[in-house]
């Protein structure tokens, strides 16, 4: 499993210097969500916010293909807590990422959420909100799987 985490005290120094991550996803367009934004490392993720006032660690999950930011959480309300961090206000749920045992933040494709956008296909949805890469899948996390937006492959 490779996860980088980000310290407090990285997020405050990165977020200071405006050092952190750009406005960017994977193909180049603008990137309508913080989680799930494209990164190398956890300092890529969540730039123009106060990362230190997440609920919990930022992280670069790169298992996924150019990786995807998020960070720890405990609850749904957990995503989309801190001003800023969601700016289209979009779901986000927490849950598991594969069998990692990690509970982190993705953007949501549930049916529910993807009808209230106006969409019928929850592929089509993650490519508007998240990037062209993205589908839509199960978090692979056992008996708490959620449908999130994710790169493929």
């Amino acid at each position: 499993m490779t996860i980088e985490r980000l310290p407090a005290t990285f997020a405050l120094a990165c977020l200071l210097a405006g050092a952190c991550g750009s406005s960017q996803n994977g193909n180049g367009t603008a990137q309508s969500t913080n989680t799930g934004q494209a990164c190398k490392v956890a300092t890529d993720c969540y730039s123009g916010i106060d990362a230190g006032a997440l609920s919990g660690a930022a992280m670069c999950l790169t298992q996924v293909p150019n990786g995807y930011c998020t960070h720890d959480c405990a609850a749904d309300t957990d995503c989309c807590a801190v001003p800023g961090e969601c700016p289209q206000a979009l779901a986000e749920v927490c849950a598991p990422f594969e069998s990692t045992g990690v509970m982190a933040c993705f953007l949501s494709c549930e049916s529910d959420v993807v009808t209230k956008a106006g969409f019928t296909d929850d592929t089509a949805f993650c490519q508007k909100y998240g990037s062209a890469a993205f589908i839509c899948r199960s978090t692979g996390g056992g008996s708490n799987n959620r449908k999130v937006c994710v790169p493929s492959g």
